[in-house]
């Protein structure tokens, strides 16, 4: 079970000391899960733990057959029936890892609960969710699946704690596909990004997860229904929206506009006075206007912005709502450039630094990201169904939280310490160089897939000449 480091709790004076207990302590890490992987035909921990070490494995293109073929007690066929077919679950697995974060780092005023998606290029269309769609991290729509998932942050400690697939509606209307990547029937509606966030942050609380707010991107701001639902539950907010998002700058009254004599006569109330645009407002102050607030520590000093804060009135249509809440202007204090805007629901009182620092930290989400992909495989995945894909991030999940734990474990010896370290170290410490006989045994085992595919490439082709009559 995680627990909080003991400040001042020292192994022994040599710098880094307790460093060379990393591999120790991932196999206590690992032992605490073990219950997960207990399955109706036996114990899969073992697959577990070969496809865990994989994942914080250094140097290493994280996909199963790399995994599969660097370690020498690895079988293909067991590790991709593990993640692909077997029943162990990857709901009681991410649940597992987000109390064990909880207790690390939950808090119900310094902590966040951070809303984002991530997405991956894939190649092909059998992949499970797999379509043309915006995929962030290249900047473009691509052909790739998309996840939502939701991170716990407090200051410099970050961890993801959920994580679902986003099923495009060309998807959930396919039976035959959904049959194929062998959705479950309750995951068979489409769900907007905005629905399932809304369901991370309602398993969140099921969960007794330890937060002071909820945060989002802007991609969650628009249109207002997902802060607005997030009011309903009780929830505070700390949501981007865009920068033409309109806003009233006093109480506006719900008025049937007069009728000008011309065209159908209005019947719909309208807000009065009119409302402005965001970024009208961060345009029309003065430079003295701007506030700098200092949000995190960077590795060169306090990260500063430049900071307007006004109360402002939002009106929803759709919900026939009025609100009052604060929108927070941000901007780079160098470029004046890079303007975020953002609503929150705070109480009134709420300070302005304390406002400044739950805007801020939707850094750490995309940290958690970054994390995942460069030292955990988080997109190294080769896999096409719903479980295996849910089983892949359970345990890229599990290992996160690993590195978390190391870097708390380590904060006041090795203060530098990142994932890469981490995973250099585990590397060293758990994986034995290999010996002549390992290198061939890794040799052969490619050149069986190479000759596997070549077999299926020639019976593909020689369908594809029958049904033209060439053979």
């Amino acid at each position: 079970m995680a627990q909080r480091p003991k400040k001042g709790d020292a192994h022994g004076s040599k710098p880094g000391s307790r460093l060379v207990a990393v591999a120790r302590r991932f196999l206590s890490f690992m032992d605490s899960y073990t219950k997960h992987f207990w399955v109706y035909n036996g114990d899969q921990s073992p697959n577990a733990f070969i496809y865990l070490k994989g994942l914080t494995k250094s140097n290493l293109n994280k996909n199963m057959e790399r995994m599969t073929e660097a370690d020498p007690e690895a079988n293909y066929q067991s590790i991709q029936h593990f993640i692909t077919d077997s029943s162990w679950s990857a709901r009681d697995v991410m649940d597992h890892v987000a109390q064990n974060v909880n207790t690390l780092i939950g808090d119900p005023y310094g902590s966040g609960l951070i809303i984002d998606e991530s997405g991956d290029v894939k190649k092909g269309k059998s992949s499970v969710g797999v379509a043309r769609q915006w995929i962030g991290n290249v900047g473009k729509v691509e052909n790739g699946q998309v996840g939502v998932y939701a991170s716990l942050v407090n200051g410099i400690n970050y961890s993801l704690v959920n994580a679902r697939l986003y099923l495009p509606e060309e998807w959930t209307s396919d039976k035959k596909r959904l049959d194929k990547a062998k959705v479950p029937e309750a995951e068979r509606i489409f769900k907007t990004k905005e629905t399932i966030a809304l369901e991370l942050v309602l398993q969140a609380r099921q969960q007794k997860l330890e937060y002071g707010w909820v945060g989002t991107d802007a991609g969650y701001g628009k249109g207002l229904d997902f802060p607005l639902k997030l009011e309903h539950l009780g929830e505070t907010f700390v949501v981007d929206v865009h920068k033409d998002q309109l806003v009233h700058l006093e109480e506006p009254q719900l008025e049937v506009p007069a009728y000008s004599g011309r065209g159908r006569k209005p019947e719909k109330p309208r807000p009065n006075p009119k409302p402005i645009r965001a970024d009208k407002i961060a345009l029309t102050q003065p430079e003295d206007a701007w506030q700098k607030i200092a949000v995190r520590e960077g590795t060169k000093g306090m990260i500063e912005y430049e900071y307007i804060f006004q109360r402002v009135w939002i009106y929803s249509e759709e919900h026939e709502a009025i609100r009052q809440w604060h929108l927070i202007i941000r901007r780079d204090v160098e470029t004046k450039s890079d303007v975020k805007y953002t609503f929150s629901n705070a109480p009134t009182e709420t300070s302005k630094q304390r406002l400044a620092y739950m805007q801020a930290q939707r850094y750490w989400v995309e940290r958690s990201f970054e994390e995942g992909k460069q030292n955990c495989g988080m997109a190294d995945y080769q896999h096409r169904k719903w479980l295996s894909w849910h089983h892949h991030m359970a345990l890229v999940m599990m290992a996160l939280l690993f590195l978390m734990m190391e870097k708390m474990e380590n904060q006041n010896e090795t203060p530098l310490l990142t994932g890469r370290d981490i995973t250099e170290l585990l590397t060293f410490y758990l994986q034995k160089p290999p010996t002549e006989e390992e290198v061939f045994r890794r040799m052969e085992i490619r050149h069986e897939k190479r000759r596997r595919d070549m077999k299926n490439a020639a019976k593909r082709r020689r369908r594809s000449f029958g049904k033209l009559g060439l053979v």
